[in-house]
């Protein structure tokens, strides 16, 4: 089964730890790399360096969600986070934009692995039960 990927980050995030946490998240939960069909953001990230060549890296396509795109999920949150709302608008960017990805590929998601912290990144992974598996 695909799992989309949610990403969240400081400014300057570089793509290694991007890409560790990730790779740990996957692990952690016995899913291979190549289980990975995409990764999203904030569209307040649209340059990070590190987002881009992460995706690069894994060659998936790598989309971004405005604020209020990734509104609409805030019920569907394992956490809601003050301070992310003060910086984005939205009250949890990771897992919001894997679930704005996962629907945006394959319909009704939930979340697969909720958000996960690493240095200045933060991650969370969706699935779409009733796709492909």
């Amino acid at each position: 089964m695909p799992v989309y990927v949610g990403l969240g980050c400081r400014r300057g995030c570089p793509a290694d730890t991007l890409g560790s946490l990730l790779e740990q998240t996957l692990k952690a939960h016995g899913l291979p790399l190549d289980a990975v069909a995409g990764l999203a953001s904030i569209d307040l990230k649209q340059d990070e360096p590190g987002l881009q060549q992460l995706a690069r890296r894994l060659k998936v396509p790598l989309l971004f969600f405005s604020a209020a795109q990734l509104a609409a999920f805030e019920q569907r949150l394992s956490h809601r986070s003050a301070v992310a709302y003060q910086h984005s608008g939205c009250y949890g960017v990771a897992e919001s934009a894997a679930l704005a990805l996962a629907e945006h590929f394959a319909g009704t998601a939930q979340l697969r692995v909720t958000r996960t912290l690493l240095a200045d990144a933060s991650l969370a992974l969706a699935s779409a039960p009733g796709f492909g598996g």
